[in-house]
């Protein structure tokens, strides 16, 4: 079996933890202590593996990438999969709410599981979870908080000074 890797990285919003098995990308977080690397003894830090995705991270970050192409292996439950593969298909610039996810997954009752499986992304910004807001046009819970959400959103163009959404 391929050992599971890790390395931390700088951003403009905070140092984002990356893990990848299989030369995938597996976890994507918002990296605030030595925490969950504890749970994690058995992972080895590396760097190399992770050149494409800091390259493409830089890119993104400078407003010079939309899409993220890099090799992903989320594990979830198949209606989290499905949740995630809805959020890869909101475009930059645009934004989603959760009733409008859960209407293309085909499950337009399942709004609130549909935001349980939005927090419980495991590939934060690659995935684009941040895209995802509410109905009225609120931001709502991220796992980075909502004004990392703000800024990924005004990057992405999609909040425009404090006037709402477009999507």
């Amino acid at each position: 079996m391929t050992p599971t890797c890790y390395t931390i990285i700088d951003t403009p919003i905070g140092k984002l933890l990356l893990v990848s098995r299989d030369e995938k990308l597996t976890r994507i977080e918002f990296h605030g202590g030595e925490e969950t690397l504890a749970s994690a003894r058995d992972w080895l830090p590396e760097r190399a593996p992770f050149a494409e995705a800091v390259r493409q991270f830089k890119l993104y970050f400078s407003g010079k990438l939309r899409a993220f192409k890099l090799p992903l292996a989320p594990e979830g439950t198949p209606f989290q999969c499905a949740t995630w593969d809805a959020l890869l298909t909101i475009p930059y610039g645009e934004t989603r709410s959760y009733s409008q996810i859960a209407s293309a997954i085909g499950r337009p009752r399942a709004v609130r599981a549909v935001g349980a499986a939005n927090g419980r992304n495991p590939l934060s910004i690659v995935v684009p979870c941040h895209r995802v807001i509410g109905s009225n046009g609120d931001l709502t819970g991220f796992g980075g908080g909502l004004e990392v959400k703000r800024r990924l959103l005004e990057l992405e163009g999609s909040l425009t000074q404090g006037l709402g959404f477009r999507g």
